[in-house]
């Protein structure tokens, strides 16, 4: 087939790759497959967005195959109208695999772009995983933070708010930071009941406290391997690696239903042969 050729070329010249799934709400409703987890989820939806997009590419290739593969599939992606702004809020929680700052600052970009928002209602960030047995420290965090400071001092996003962080460092960070987290997510999974000391904390300096059920690692260098291999045939997948993925929802606020929500990913490959 010829668009399976075109995606190898294509596929092997490149060495970034970007990925918006498009509104996944629609989607789902055509597929009666529920995913059993937020990680099989969005491999489901990288296969699938990648196999749509090669499926739909020209027979015939220019000469200058491009470096940067913007994978998105038009009629799947709306962007928000001026009008309904107000009514919405866009929320995003930021999966990072490093801890390069400028990550954040591209994947924020990223978003209000393919979202046409020039603000973020709030970003919630997950710091990479650590090696086992190493604790998540302030130290982990402050660059991290530094960085969504400096985007809501410049109005990219209205609030920000950090995951699986315990009553002490959730302390520290609040103690340190500048512009003081509003939101923590906990997962449920790890503690069905609340830690007492946690919530007394978040109450008096009223930090939302929200749960979640995603993984520590919400997709590993194998699993977006396999899912961009399972895209089209012959793919060399070795040599890349996943930068970030970026979940966002729209949620129509008077009504507290979903609008829509997503995914953006970001990955690249790695030069060191």
């Amino acid at each position: 087939m010829e668009s399976h050729v075109n995606a190898k070329r294509l596929f092997n010249h490149a060495t970034t790759l970007k990925l918006h799934t498009g509104n996944l709400v629609n989607r789902s409703r055509l597929k009666k497959k529920c995913p059993s987890s937020p990680s099989e989820e969005l491999q489901d939806c990288i296969q699938g967005t990648l196999s749509e997009w090669f499926a739909a590419m020209p027979s015939s290739l220019d000469s200058e195959l491009p470096i940067v593969l913007d994978c998105t599939i038009p009629k799947n992606t709306e962007a928000i109208t001026p009008e309904e702004r107000e009514e919405l809020k866009v929320s995003v929680k930021l999966f990072l695999t490093e801890s390069h700052c400028s990550s954040i600052r591209s994947a924020v970009d990223m978003a209000c772009l393919s979202l046409g928002v020039s603000q973020l209602d709030s970003v919630i960030i997950a710091p990479p995983p650590l090696p086992e047995g190493e604790a998540q420290t302030l130290t982990h965090l402050q660059p991290l933070w530094e960085e969504l400071e400096s985007l809501v001092q410049s109005q990219k996003i209205a609030a920000i708010g950090t995951s699986e962080l315990d009553k002490t460092l959730l302390e520290q960070l609040y103690n340190w930071a500048q512009i003081k987290p509003s939101s923590n997510q906990v997962n449920l999974a790890s503690c069905c009941v609340m830690p007492p000391d946690l919530t007394a904390f978040a109450k008096e300096f009223d930090i939302q406290l929200l749960t979640h059920n995603d993984p520590k690692e919400l997709m590993s260098a194998a699993g977006f391997q396999e899912a961009v291999q399972g895209s089209s045939k012959d793919l060399q997948v070795a040599d890349w690696k996943l930068e970030w993925v970026l979940r966002y929802s729209i949620i129509v606020k008077s009504r507290g239903i979903i609008k829509a929500k997503g995914y953006i990913v970001h990955a690249k490959k790695s030069s060191d042969h």
